[in-house]
């Protein structure tokens, strides 16, 4: 979407673009305990959610996801692929997002930090009710490619 302005010099109509900001989630899998992590947000909006967040100018989708992964959940993980890209532009409450989500594994004891209160390990039958975004969605799409025999 673009306003335009108007130049108080000249009167030329200058138009400002407002654009989506790039985001990261990652399905992290740890195959030890068959299960997913979700984090459940310290700041609002709150609710359970994937780890992620913002891409910081200069670095690339993939190095935004292990970034985020390491800051929420205190993991490295093994990135193994998008599983696709998320764009409704009411997909979060605070403004317009577009998410590029990861499916990563790791092994290890997850431990909440930066913007995670807390830190849970999920399986498909007993995800959480209150999941933030859209995030419900996303996980819905996720357990049907691996119902499909997706090749993560």
């Amino acid at each position: 979407m673009k306003a335009g302005l108007t130049c108080p010099k000249c009167g030329t109509i200058v138009y400002a673009y407002r654009n989506p900001f790039p985001t990261v989630d990652i399905i992290i899998e740890l195959e030890e305990r068959r299960g997913i992590i979700l984090i459940w947000r310290a700041k609002p909006p709150y609710g359970w959610a994937l780890p992620g967040g913002f891409v910081d100018y200069g670095e690339s989708l993939e190095d935004a996801a292990r970034r985020e992964a390491r800051e929420e959940t205190s993991l490295e993980v093994e990135l193994a692929g998008q599983l696709g890209a998320y764009s409704a532009p009411d997909r979060d409450p605070r403004h317009h997002t577009i998410s590029v989500v990861f499916v990563a594994r790791a092994s290890g004891d997850p431990r909440a930090a930066s913007d995670a209160e807390q830190v849970g390990i999920f399986s498909e039958g007993d995800l959480p009710a209150e999941l933030a975004f859209d995030h419900a969605r996303i996980l819905a799409d996720y357990y049907a490619k691996k119902r499909e025999g997706c090749w993560w």
